[in-house]
């Protein structure tokens, strides 16, 4: 091969380098690049052992159903693939309906901003995201309402990302963010007006603690809603390929077990609450919230490649093609949730604390 095929081919690669990393890279403005994938707290030399722990939960199933193996659990999933997430999806961890004519990004805000108006909270008011992340519906609903939020995370790597995003943002002055269990939260009983939690009280091993504190922590009068992973009407135990689709969307998500749709209002009135409302946002007239995993599967390849590349010279953790490829997994069975209908990742709650406790 002569010097100008030579340098060709070398120019070729890195612009195909330059524009996966910087021009595909984030997912979103001010996100994460393929270049700074990392184990969140755990150190990259640990990255694999941490993946490796984590994938043997699988393996002790009785470990999950441990009320207190479960925080550890999670801790450790969100470090390994926090970074991913930004990267590949955005700041918001979660799903939302499709909207015609609407970004992906405008139906996740449009989604988060539904929450804090079904609270009624003014101006001003203090309310709690439950299970934060790195912040993505925070902002949205710190932006839209001018509430003051403080959200709580039990991961300490998402609470620096949170804070640097809200820094960013010039939200910081509303936005709070904590590290903390939400099954054993850091503040005083009735401090709340108002409380959300999106897609995140799926971690608790189970409802009823997580529901009774976030009880515990509002004022009385004060509404609470949440958007739960369940499986609906449709999900059927003695089917094979129900169970396989369920059990790998636990696996995928650090989930001690997917709760059915029947449970949550029951739940929420045992700890204290009135139910005001009750539905699943996916069903129709809603548009698909798994189209954007359909969309994304060149997405998935691209960035595996990029993943696969960056791990082999050094730059992003060992371990990390490992976690990439459970999240590539993960979506396929999300996807045929959706697709067969037994999964809803949005069946909603709205719910008050009585004025007058029982």
């Amino acid at each position: 091969m002569d010097f100008v095929a030579v340098l060709g081919t070398g120019a070729l690669v890195a612009f195909g380098l330059y524009w996966f990393v910087w021009v595909l890279g984030p997912a979103e403005q001010q996100g994460k690049r393929g270049v700074n994938l990392s184990g969140g707290s755990i150190s990259a030399e640990k990255v694999q052992d941490n993946y490796k722990q984590y994938w043997s939960f699988f393996r002790r199933p009785k470990e999950i159903e441990t009320a207190e193996k479960v925080p550890d659990f999670v801790d450790t999933f969100y470090n390994l693939v926090t970074d991913i997430y930004e990267w590949g999806w955005g700041q918001s961890f979660h799903f939302s309906p499709s909207i015609p004519g609407k970004s992906h990004r405008d139906a996740t805000r449009i989604h988060e901003e539904m929450a804090v108006d079904l609270i009624n909270v003014k101006p001003g008011d203090r309310i709690l995201d439950v299970g934060c992340g790195v912040g993505g519906p925070m902002r949205a609903i710190a932006a839209h309402s001018r509430a003051n939020v403080v959200g709580i995370t039990i991961n300490e790597y998402q609470v620096k990302r949170a804070r640097q995003h809200n820094k960013k943002a010039g939200l910081d002055s509303l936005c709070e963010v904590v590290c903390g269990n939400f099954l054993q939260m850091p503040f005083p009983d009735n401090s709340f007006e108002g409380a959300y939690s999106i897609e995140a009280t799926c971690h608790a091993p189970k409802l009823e603690e997580v529901y009774a504190e976030i009880f515990r922590v509002l004022k009385p009068g004060s509404l609470y809603v949440s958007y739960e992973w369940v499986t609906t009407d449709k999900y059927v135990g003695e089917n094979a390929e129900h169970v396989d689709i369920i059990q790998g969307i636990e696996r995928g998500d650090a989930l001690p077990g997917l709760r059915s749709y029947s449970d949550i209002a029951e739940t929420a009135r045992k700890v204290g609450f009135e139910v005001v409302k009750e539905q699943d946002l996916a069903k129709p007239p809603a548009l698909p919230w798994w189209t954007r995993l359909k969309m994304g599967r060149f997405a998935y390849w691209r960035n595996h490649v990029l993943v696969t590349v960056l791990a082999a010279v050094g730059i992003a953790p060992k371990g990390t093609v490992d976690v990439h490829e459970m999240l590539f997994k993960t979506a396929d069975y999300l996807t045929r949730g959706g697709d067969t209908g037994i999964f809803s990742p949005m069946h909603m709650i709205l719910c008050r604390k009585p004025v007058t406790e029982s």
